[in-house]
This record gives structure tokens, C-alpha cells and sequence, in this order.
């Protein structure tokens, strides 16, 4: 029972790189190859930001012996994950690491993107902070250029610092065949199949920046011009005034003041 159970402790430890990249929820991971992990100046300040730094790189580069209860190795394993994520993000922007992540984005490992007029244009991971711990990992889609959160809680849980700020724009740089052309399709809203005219969402935006004019000039005891029919009653002005703050000239800028001289002056003529 001993000699099969150190047995398993060996092949784990041995391919420990291929159990990371093969466990559910690791799916966005490419493997780092064993040079870049070996080399030490790729490895540049990341003993200051791992527990057990030493042990944990033994542990990657497969000659992990130390013999340690398991809590130990709990810790040290987790220190593993979070050292090969942050090698991870060094890698994937080499020409290496590029080809392999290249590879993972054509067969769509990432996701598709949601957005219907995108036709299921495949995603690219990317973090919103290159500081661990801060962020977790977005999808990126180069056709409409927005960012989506992963469908997967465990691809959720991912920290985007794995995969850096950068990556996602340095492969459109190194391939830019990649680039796809921008989606010029655009939901269109309709009412039992008609489009709805511009024009009533410019009438709208229009009450609203006239109602919030009358408001501050209120605020200045300042007569608008205004009749009580272009817009809400002189009754429910009180009501309406979301804060006590004296305003001056200086709160309204050139293009609010002419447009207030324009729209006085017409009024009192």
C-alpha cells in the first residue's frame, strides 16, 4: 500500500504541469515550455511574490522531493498555480507562447463571443490589472471590440494577471491577418416592425436638458423666459431640485450661457 501510494506521489509530481493544464477550469492555460521555466532571468522578482517560491518552482520543473505533511503541500501547490500563472503571462507574449495561445484561439478554447452580430467571432482572454489579485480574467472579441465575462464560474475565477493587460493586442500586432473586420450590422429597435424615428429621441434628449436648464437657473433666481406649457408645472419645480447648492456663472459653460441668452432673448421678443 506504501509502495503504491509513493508510486502515485511520483507520477503526480512528474507531470504536474500536464495535470495543471489537463484540470477542468484551467482550459485557457498553455503549457510553458521546460527552457522558459529553467531559465531564471524569466523568472525575474517572482521569489518576492510567492510563498515558498523555491519549492513551488520545484514542484513546476517536475523535481519537487520533499517530504511534507499534507498541509504543507497544500500550500505549496497553491503557491505552484499562482508562480506558473504570473510565468504564464511572461510566456504567452514570446513568439512561443503566442503560436501556442494562436492555435488555442483558432479551435475557440476561449468561447465565442455572445453578441449575436458577431457570429460566434472566437474570444481572447485578458486581464483588466497586470497586479495579481485585483481582477479576474475577461474575453476579449476583436470584431466588436468589447469585453464579456467567462460563461465558466471556474474561468470566472481565473486572476486576469495571468494573462496581462497586453497579450490580447500584441497577437493582432504579430499576426495581423488575425484582424477581423468590424461588424457594421447593429440592432436596430422597432414597434410591430416599424423603426423608431429619431426624431422623438431628439425631442426627448431635448426636455430633459431644457428641464434640467430650468432647474439651475432656478437654483440662481434667474428668469428663464420659459411659459409653463414647454414643460413641466411651476407647481412641481420645488419638488424636482435634487440638491440646495448655489450656482454661479461659473457653473455654466459659453455654449450653456449662449444658448440661455438665445432662448430668453426669443422669448421676451
Amino acid at each position: 500500500m506504501d509502495d503504491f501510494a509513493s508510486e502515485s506521489d511520483s507520477d503526480y509530481a512528474s507531470y504536474w504541469r500536464d495535470w495543471f493544464i489537463s484540470s477542468r477550469g484551467n482550459e485557457y492555460f498553455c503549457e510553458i515550455d521546460e527552457d522558459y521555466l529553467t531559465d531564471r532571468f524569466n523568472l525575474t522578482g517572482l521569489n518576492t511574490e510567492v510563498q515558498y517560491y523555491q519549492y513551488a518552482l520545484d514542484l513546476v520543473t517536475d523535481v519537487f522531493d520533499l517530504d511534507c505533511d499534507d498541509e504543507m503541500r497544500e500550500t505549496i501547490e497553491k503557491s505552484a498555480r499562482h508562480l506558473y500563472g504570473l510565468v504564464h503571462a511572461r510566456y504567452i507574449v514570446t513568439t512561443r507562447g503566442l503560436a501556442k495561445m494562436l492555435e488555442k484561439y483558432k479551435k475557440g478554447d476561449f468561447g465565442k463571443c455572445p453578441r449575436v452580430m458577431c457570429h460566434s467571432h472566437p474570444l481572447l482572454p485578458m486581464g483588466l490589472s497586470d497586479v495579481p489579485s485585483t481582477k479576474p480574467v475577461k474575453l476579449y472579441c476583436a470584431r466588436c471590440e468589447d469585453i464579456y465575462n467567462p460563461k465558466s464560474s471556474r474561468h470566472a475565477a481565473i486572476d486576469g494577471a495571468y494573462f496581462g493587460t497586453s497579450f490580447h493586442n500584441i497577437i493582432f500586432q504579430v499576426y495581423p491577418a488575425l484582424i477581423p473586420a468590424k461588424s457594421a450590422e447593429r440592432y436596430v429597435p422597432r414597434v410591430y416592425g416599424f423603426k423608431l424615428h429619431h426624431a422623438a429621441a431628439l425631442v426627448r434628449w431635448q426636455n430633459t436638458q431644457r428641464d434640467d436648464m430650468r432647474r439651475r437657473l432656478r437654483k440662481m433666481d434667474v428668469e428663464s423666459g420659459f411659459k409653463d406649457g414647454d414643460g413641466e408645472g411651476e407647481g412641481d419645480e420645488d419638488d424636482e431640485v435634487e440638491d440646495d447648492e448655489e450656482l454661479g456663472p461659473d457653473d455654466f459653460d459659453a455654449a450653456e450661457v449662449g444658448a440661455i441668452a438665445q432662448a430668453t432673448a426669443g422669448t421676451v421678443a
